[in-house]
């Protein structure tokens, strides 16, 4: 085969986003072009796709494009913007521009992410430029938000209980300072930063960047809250009598899958090995490259590192790591995960500070009749003077609160509905997407339907003598996972309107994927299945044996991914 008939093929054999983002300029696109249409409220196809990449998400209203595609109009196009925020802390006056800015250009709302940050949601067009500069002010960004490169960088965000949790949280934001695009263009779009000439490159991205996203995060045992095993590359704090000395890496997790395809499955990621300090940097960024390198560049449903690692061998990944790293990876240090919640309530820190964490349902900050949160954060921001912490489990800390300032918090939370108090220990471990009507990829509802039906599931749980148990409960609209409900005891997938998958066996740690129970049920089957396994569970099993554990021991569902389970005891 001669050279350029070999180079033809290697053009064709892509998918359409690697000719996007090979044509965008690093990621300039003609967004600026698009931003100024004022003929439609969306942007150009190519552009949306180059958006991501800057932090927000072409979106319309799902609940009015049928009535819209009526009468002849195009959709409700609006736009979701996620933040890049480390660890997901921030300071209070953050916090006020965060709320000002979704009072004032979104739809009046804030959501807490399940990557440990927060979006907004309904952006005009013409709102997106202000938006950006808006947060900008407060020294917050979107670059990565979204797109084909390292999302924000999770952590373990229980405020300085000890001097440890303060250190790895500053590795955190170090990998996320490490692993962002270097190009200049989204200081140029949003603010109006000069154009500086021969100033681009990507070192480490390229001008493709990474085949699809990238996701980080970093965990402190025993605490898994941050569901490290599900992400493309986790670190695992190692301490030696509160002293950190390094991390055991982990690569390869990722919970996106779709219906009906064998070949796309959730995984838990592999270990590689542990490092010292002083390699930690040069081992994020060599898993990101040969990821860069090695990655499906054709199928995007196969583009994640899983799936690398999956066809490549662990082994090779391994060895390729440590090539460009330069560097061999010392055995693994035993660790030991016991649940991946939030503690809820007030915590006690070393300096003598206290630390409250607050339930906010499925991540969603708005007043709604007799509920308002939104304006109750807002009060507890405008007096506070420690920080606020954002939780991979949707909800909010208090941190670093003085004992004179204790009764004054507390109080504010109370009068805003923002303590865990009246509520289940399942609902409290539970959590759901956004699902319908935004976001694009949801084939059943999360967010909106998930408190009502998790009311039904309490009351069985109730009358099977289980109120009390803390079943972990996760509900996505979709298969892609945002919620990770496959690293749950009990996870419901939507498949279709109204009707989801339910997935069984999670370890309530996360550290071990649960299987597909029963398929495609509507509400009503839902809850007669869970209704009989509840019955099981209240009668046959063993002292604190969890509702995950039970199913698996019964046979039930199989086993899931044993090495993590030996590892971790």
């Amino acid at each position: 085969m001669d050279i350029e008939t070999k180079e033809v093929i290697e053009v064709i054999e892509v998918n359409e986003n690697e000719r996007i983002k090979a044509g965008s300029h690093y990621l300039r696109g003609t967004l600026e072009q698009s931003l100024g249409d004022e003929l439609t409220g969306a942007l150009a196809p190519a552009d949306a796709q180059i958006s991501k990449f800057h932090g927000f998400y072409e979106q319309d209203d799902r609940d009015l494009r049928q009535q819209r595609r009526d009468q002849l109009l195009e959709p409700r196009y609006s736009f979701m913007l996620r933040a890049r925020m480390p660890g997901g802390v921030c300071t209070p006056q953050q916090w006020l521009t965060i709320d000002r800015v979704g009072r004032e250009l979104g739809n009046g709302s804030i959501r807490l992410t399940t990557r440990q940050t927060f979006q907004y949601h309904g952006i005009l067009k013409h709102n997106i430029k202000l938006l950006i500069q808006s947060i900008n002010q407060a020294m917050i960004d979107s670059i990565g938000g979204c797109g084909d490169v390292n999302r924000n960088v999770m952590c373990n965000p229980n405020p300085v209980t000890s001097s440890l949790h303060g250190e790895v949280y500053q590795w955190a934001a170090r990998i996320s300072e490490r692993l962002l695009p270097r190009t200049r263009a989204y200081h140029e779009i949003w603010l109006d930063g000069e154009r500086v000439d021969g100033g681009d490159s990507e070192p480490l991205y390229g001008e493709t960047y990474l085949p699809r996203k990238f996701k980080t995060a970093v965990a402190v045992p025993p605490s898994n809250d941050v569901d490290v095993y599900t992400n493309d590359l986790g670190f695992v704090a190692v301490a030696e009598q509160e002293e950190l000395i390094g991390f055991n890496v982990l690569a390869g997790g990722g919970m996106g899958t779709t219906h009906g395809d064998d070949t796309t499955f959730p995984r838990l990621a592999d270990e590689l090995g542990f490092v010292p300090l002083d390699q930690v940097l040069g081992v994020a960024e060599a898993v990101v490259s040969a990821q860069r390198d090695l990655g499906d560049r054709v199928s995007r449903r196969h583009a994640r590192l899983k799936y690398t690692i999956e066809r490549i061998g662990l082994q090779r990944y391994r060895e390729e790591v440590e090539q460009r790293a330069g560097i061999r990876f010392q055995a693994w240090r035993p660790v030991v995960f016991v649940d991946q919640g939030d503690r809820y309530g007030w915590v006690e820190g070393v300096d003598g500070r206290w630390h409250l964490t607050l339930y906010i349902e499925n991540g969603r900050v708005a007043d709604t009749p007799g509920v308002p949160l939104m304006t109750g954060l807002r009060k507890i921001a405008e007096v506070h003077r420690g920080d606020l912490r954002i939780t991979p489990n949707q909800n909010l800390i208090v941190a670093s609160v003085p004992v004179s300032e204790k009764l004054r918090i507390e109080g504010l939370a109370r009068k805003y509905s923002l303590l865990p108090e009246h509520r289940s220990p399942t609902r409290l471990k539970s959590i759901a997407c956004v699902a319908l009507p935004t976001c694009p990829q949801a084939m059943a509802e999360a967010e909106r339907y998930f408190p009502g039906f998790l009311g039904r599931v309490e009351q069985l749980a109730e009358k099977r003598g289980l109120g009390d148990s803390g079943i972990v409960i996760r509900m996505t609209g979709c298969p892609n996972g945002c919620a990770r409900p496959f690293v749950a005891e009990v996870g419901l997938v939507g498949k279709g309107p109204g009707r989801y998958n339910l997935m069984l066996g999670g370890d309530g740690r996360g550290l071990r994927l649960n299987r597909l129970y029963r398929e495609n049920l509507s509400e009503d089957d839902l809850l007669a299945e869970l209704d009989e396994l509840y019955g099981r569970y209240s009668r046959r099993r063993d002292l604190n044996e969890g509702f995950g554990d039970f199913v698996v021991r019964t046979g039930l569902v199989g086993r899931g991914d044993v090495p993590v389970e030996v590892v971790n005891g």
